[in-house]
Parts: structure tokens; C-alpha cells; sequence
């Protein structure tokens, strides 16, 4: 078998093994849409309070947001393939402990090790991608795969997790990771190319990694428990404010070492950081449709598990579609400022059509038309959003780039989702409070939340325009070359 791998034409080995690192990122997007649906499930078998049932998602969101930085540092320094490897074999085996977990604390700690595992994998995935395919053209089209997948596989997710929470049992909400988790790592091993860091001789910032990692860590648990406690419980400001307290140090610290884990030149980048900006806001409009959508089609419009995974099925597919190669082709005839922005308006278009969808608002044209909105700006807007992200971004820091933007996504996500899904609640409970019927108080309080999805949305457009307008991003032309970037950091430390 290694044979027969190693006579593949390069080209080809490429393009297969893109298909397995999108099988791992498939993995990890089941992952984080599959288990909403079997909650119920899982709270009446193992005896969950509801504020409990909350750290099945929680803890999982939590680790997988703290360690993305760390790890995709690691891959630069240990080598990608190395650090995806482990972190899918990380990731299988928490899979297997979670659909065998007989109590809650099991399935706790097997969630927190799954974040784990999610973070080493994911974090290098995009370095992957785009230290393989420098050609812009390929590139485009190897984004495209990897947004499709990124994207819709959380409404695919909730289509499975409906099919077999309601055909099996919610255990195999998690044993369907196995298959799929071995045969990654499995196709991993022979397909993608190795590749060897500069590793831990010269030591490592373990110091930063501790305090960058804690920082995320206590910013995001903060972050998910003002859901829970609201924004000015004294459990949310404090980890709040210790998590800015820790990422001051942090950034301190990294300033000032000769060979820091994570560079700050990365943050100088600005089609990096910028774009990370404009994917927050995006993300928070995604993922407020995706939770708030699945709540109204249940709990107003009284959709089963499985009626709702299909309903979001305009979304899936017309991502899917855009993925085949037309959003790459628009990117190489338009630039991909133009499709980043005309996307995000799309997503505008169809959060605000969501907003004027009542209880008695019929599915088609409506709801149909709001999700195939949302699925052709998500479509068009991704993969130039992670162009530009990753353009100028060096080879030698491709992990720590690719880091930088699953953090932006992950942490703008969850702050998003949090802030949307409070104020949607609070909407919900003083409309409720001033005699107004429950039904109508909640599809009130969901317009509310996705207005202000929109309004972020618009706030990402305004920040592409002002931030990321004017700049080339064909792979390459980063504006300082890697040896004058790895000669920074000396220079930064000389000068203090």
C-alpha cells in the first residue's frame, strides 16, 4: 500500500490528501451540531439538571477554543503532520469514551479531552491547505472543499443527529466519529506529506502557551456562562476580567522573548488580523441562525429533530453547490473583496427575512428564501475571507496562522451566540412579563436577535472596506520576506 501511495503522481497525492484533512474537519463540525439535537436524550438518561446538560456543549467549547493557538504553534515547530495526526487520534478515542460514558462526570472530562483533540487537528488544517497549494487558482478551489465543508456540515449535522438520536440512541451521536477517525488517520499517515519544524531544540515558550492558553480558556468560559449567569454576574466579569488581565501578560511576555510561541509580527499582518475582525462579525450572524433558526423551527413552528435538519437543507445545499468551483471562479474574475462583501449582504438579506418570520409564517417562500440567502453569502464570503487571511501569512507560520483564525471563529462565535442568545431571552421574558403571549414573545425576542445579527454583519462590511479594500492577496506577496520576518523578533528585543 505505501507503494502504491508513493508512485501517485504529486498533484494527485495532493488532492487526495486535501480530502482527508477535510474528513477530520467533518468530523469536528458534526461534532459541535450533532449533540444539540440529542440533549433531551442525553439529560433524561443520565439524569442532568439543565444547567448541567449545558457543559455537555460547554466544556467541549471551551478546551477547543483555548488550545487552538498552542497547537498550531506546535505544528510549525514539531511539524503539521505530526500534531494532526495526534490530535485525530485524540479526538476518536474522547469519541469512543463519550458514547460509552455511563455518567455525567465521564461525559464531561471525555468532551473537554474531544476539544482537545478538535484543537490539534483543526489548527493545522488550513496550513495544511495552503502550504500544498500555492497556485492561486488551486488554492481557490481547495478552500472552496474546505469552506463547504466547514460550513455545511453543521446543518448536515443536525440533519444526522436527528436520524440517529430518533433510529438508535444518542451514544451513537458519537460512535459514528470511529469509522470516520480511523480512517483519517489511516489515509493521513500515507497521504500527507511530512513535513519537519525547526523543533524544541533551541526550547520553548511554555511560560506564553501557559498563559495565552489560560487566557482563552477563562475568556471563553466566561463568555458561555453569561448565557446562564448574565453579563453582569460577578462569575462572568471576573473570569472576563482575569482573561484580559493574563492575555496583557501574555502579550508582554511574547514581546520581549527572542523565540516566543506565537510571534506577535503575526498580529502586524493585516490581512490576518483584519480578516479575523471581519469573521467574527460574520460568524455571529451564521451561528445565530443556526441556534436561534433550529429553536424557532422547534419550538414555534413545532419541527421535529429531523424536519429541522432538513429545513436547513437550502443552506447545505447551496453551499455545496458554490463550493464545486463558483466561488473560486468569481474570486479569480472579481478579487475577493467584491465577493467577501456582496456575501455578507447576502447574509444580511436573508437574517433580515428571518427577522419578519412569524408563527404562522409558512416554511416557502419565507424561511426557504432566508436560508438560501444565508447559504449563498456564507458560500461566497468564506473562502475569500480565509485568502486573504492566510495570503500573506509565511510558511514557517502557517500553523500559528491557521491557529489565529480558528480562534476568530471560535471565540467570535461563542461571544456572538451568547450575546444574541441573552438578548433574545431577555426580549423574550419582558414581552412575556408585560402580559404578551408566549408564542409571540419568543418570535419577537428571535427578530430581535437576528436584527442584531445583521447589524454585526454590517459592522464586518464596514471593517472589510476600511481595513482589508486596496490589498493583493495572491499567495506570496507578503510584504516582508521570512527572513526578515524571523529577524524581527531580535531587532523588538534589542530595542527594549
Amino acid at each position: 500500500m505505501t507503494n502504491l501511495i508513493s508512485s501517485l503522481q504529486p498533484d494527485r497525492r495532493r488532492w487526495m490528501a486535501l480530502v482527508v484533512v477535510c474528513m477530520a474537519q467533518l468530523m469536528i463540525v458534526l461534532d459541535a451540531t450533532i449533540v444539540n439535537v440529542a440533549l433531551p436524550d442525553i439529560q433524561r438518561d443520565l439524569g442532568f439538571t439543565q444547567d448541567d446538560l449545558t457543559w455537555v456543549i460547554n466544556a467541549f467549547l471551551i478546551t477547543f477554543g483555548s488550545f487552538l493557538l498552542l497547537a498550531g504553534r506546535l505544528g510549525d515547530l514539531l511539524g503539521r503532520k505530526r500534531v494532526f495526526l495526534l490530535g485525530v487520534t485524540v479526538f476518536t478515542a474522547a469519541s469512543l469514551l463519550c458514547g460509552l460514558a455511563p455518567t455525567q462526570g465521564v461525559l464531561i472530562g471525555a468532551r473537554f479531552l474531544q476539544g482537545i483533540g478538535a484543537a490539534m487537528q483543526a489548527s493545522v488544517i488550513l496550513a495544511i491547505i495552503v502550504t500544498q497549494f500555492a497556485e492561486p487558482a488551486e488554492r481557490a478551489r481547495a478552500m472552496s472543499a474546505y469552506v463547504f465543508v466547514a460550513v455545511a456540515g453543521g446543518s448536515l449535522g443536525l440533519l444526522a443527529g436527528g436520524l440517529i438520536t430518533e433510529a438508535l440512541s444518542w451514544h451513537w451521536i458519537f460512535f459514528v466519529n470511529l469509522p470516520i477517525g480511523l480512517a483519517t488517520i489511516a489515509a493521513g499517515r500515507l497521504l500527507i506529506p511530512a513535513d519537519e519544524g525547526p523543533g524544541l531544540a533551541h526550547g520553548i515558550d511554555w511560560l506564553g502557551s501557559l498563559l495565552v492558553t489560560a487566557s482563552l480558556m477563562t475568556g471563553v468560559y466566561a463568555i458561555v456562562q453569561a448565557t446562564a449567569d448574565g453579563w453582569g454576574s460577578s462569575t462572568v466579569l471576573g473570569f472576563g476580567a482575569l482573561a484580559i488581565a493574563l492575555m496583557t501578560a501574555f502579550l508582554a511576555l511574547e514581546a520581549r522573548l527572542e523565540n516566543p510561541i506565537m510571534p506577535l509580527r503575526i498580529l502586524r499582518l493585516r490581512g490576518l488580523s483584519g480578516s479575523s475582525v471581519v469573521r467574527a462579525f460574520l460568524v455571529t450572524g451564521m451561528y445565530s441562525t443556526f441556534f436561534l433558526g433550529a429553536l424557532y423551527l422547534e419550538h414555534v413552528r413545532h419541527f421535529g429533530a429531523l424536519a429541522t435538519g432538513l429545513g436547513f437543507l437550502p443552506w447545505t445545499m447551496t453551499v455545496g453547490a458554490l463550493s464545486l468551483g463558483i466561488t473560486a471562479r468569481l474570486v479569480n474574475r472579481f478579487g475577493p473583496m467584491r465577493v467577501l462583501v456582496a456575501g455578507m449582504v447576502t447574509v444580511i438579506g436573508g437574517l433580515v427575512l428571518l427577522s419578519a418570520a412569524g408563527a404562522a409564517t409558512p416554511y416557502f417562500p419565507t424561511v426557504f428564501a432566508a436560508f438560501l440567502c444565508i447559504g449563498l453569502g456564507i458560500g461566497s464570503a468564506f473562502m475569500p475571507l480565509l485568502t486573504i487571511a492566510m495570503a500573506d501569512v509565511p510558511a514557517a507560520d502557517a500553523g500559528l496562522g491557521s491557529g489565529v483564525v480558528n480562534v476568530s471563529q471560535q471565540v467570535g462565535g461563542a461571544l456572538g451566540l451568547a450575546v444574541l442568545g441573552t438578548a433574545a431571552t431577555s426580549h423574550t421574558r419582558a414581552l412575556v412579563a408585560a402580559g404578551h403571549p408566549l408564542t409571540s414573545s419568543l418570535v419577537s425576542g428571535d427578530h430581535f436577535a437576528f436584527l442584531i445579527g445583521a447589524g454585526c454583519v454590517s459592522a464586518g462590511i464596514l471593517v472589510a472596506l476600511v481595513v482589508l479594500s486596496g490589498r493583493r492577496t495572491e499567495p506570496g506577496l507578503a510584504a516582508v520576506t521570512e527572513t526578515e520576518m524571523a529577524e524581527e523578533p531580535t531587532a523588538e528585543l534589542q530595542a527594549t
